[in-house]
């Protein structure tokens, strides 16, 4: 069996890192926390889990803080978490199996990253990261911001999740490091400007992001999954100025670069359904549902986006046309995803009122 080091930067963390250590402490066999500054209890509570804590002077870096935090590493693999991110029961049990059974050929384990869950505890949205990674590799982290692991060699992917259960809000500490890169002149990978152009759009500056995001996709050196998503804001972007020409022109941009993504499509589909356009909605979104990512996909994937949302959003459709029997279908299907959701429950009530007239219909014919 493996051996495996946890490894976490954190600062002032103490309302969730007794959260995130009680649902991965028998898993891991050393917890290293490099501590970037905290003045709560965060460094009292990791010791009582037999961490060894690491002072390390924040510089506005976050690759060199996780460097260092591999550093201090000495089993074979390395698992690494963030203060605010939990493993659940059943997902630790499959990482007890992984952990057992998992050939050292391996260089690196990829896990579903569930940024958001819903009332159902269902994901809204996921990526894949590279979560655990052989030591001896001395894979590096680059970046000072939204960091990376730059990990090659014998991947493999598994079905373990790891949740984001995030209790802060956003603020602009990532936009004020971007502006202090900008100020000391220091150049911008295209990496870097995507994420600038995101921190931008997260802090409501869409403008000037706008600006960011058309320069990232200038270069023509960007990640696919990075140029779609740079799409799709860019055309959420147009939408809310009313600037129909270039919302369309964004999302068909981003054919260029693969299949249609879901949310494109759903986009699509409720451009052509305020039109009265009935039977392009329904393409797009029946195209929506068919089109599901890639288990082996690296970028973000919002999974309302090919499951209810298009479900109920065909559920209307079809009642438009007075198709009520497919209507019901689709709401049924829906239901399954997101049982107690008010328009499931609206529908529900308005078809079987228009299925009990066709049936009555029916029969007298």
């Amino acid at each position: 069996m493996i051996s495996i080091s946890l490894c976490m930067i954190v600062k002032n963390e103490e309302d969730v890192i007794t959260r995130c250590l009680d649902s991965v402490k028998d898993i891991v066999d050393e917890i290293i926390i490099v501590d970037t500054g905290s003045n709560d209890s965060t460094v009292e509570k990791v010791k009582q889990y037999g961490a060894k804590v690491y002072e390390f002077e924040w510089v506005d870096d976050f690759a060199k803080a996780r460097n260092y935090s591999f550093s201090k590493a000495t089993k074979d693999y390395i698992l690494w978490l963030d203060a605010d991110d939990v493993m659940r029961p059943d997902d630790v049990e499959k990482f007890k199996e992984l952990k057992s059974n998992l050939d050292r050929s391996v260089d690196s384990v990829t896990m579903k990253y569930i940024l958001g869950l819903d009332e159902n505890n269902n994901a809204t949205s996921s990526l894949r990261r590279n979560r655990l990674v052989k030591r001896e590799k001395n894979f590096i982290w680059i970046g000072k911001i939204h960091e990376y692991l730059n990990v090659y060699g014998n991947i493999r992917n598994c079905d373990i999740s790891v949740v984001h259960m995030k209790n802060k809000p956003h603020t602009d500490r990532n936009l004020k490091i971007f502006k202090k890169m900008i100020e000391e002149k220091v150049p911008f990978s295209t990496r870097d400007i995507f994420y600038y152009a995101n921190e931008l759009y997260y802090n409501d500056y869409k403008e000037e992001a706008s600006i960011q995001y058309k320069k990232f996709l200038d270069t023509n050196d960007g990640w696919v999954e990075d140029i779609k998503t740079a799409c799709s804001n860019l055309s959420e972007y147009y939408y809310s100025i009313g600037d129909k020409e270039n919302e369309l022109k964004y999302i068909f941009k981003s054919f260029e670069y693969d299949v249609p993504r879901s949310d494109f499509c759903c986009r699509l589909g409720y451009k052509f359904l305020n039109e009265n356009n009935i039977n392009s909605a329904i393409f797009w979104y029946l195209s929506a549902i068919s089109n599901k990512p890639s288990e082996d996909n690296l970028g973000l994937v919002s999974h309302h986006t090919y499951t209810w949302l298009p479900l109920l959003q065909l559920c209307v459709c079809y009642s438009k046309i007075n198709k009520f029997e497919e209507a019901n279908i689709f709401n049924e299907k829906a239901a399954k995803y997101v049982p107690d959701h008010p328009s499931v429950k609206h529908n529900r009530e308005f078809l079987k009122g228009k299925l009990k007239e066709l049936e009555e219909s029916n029969n007298q014919n």
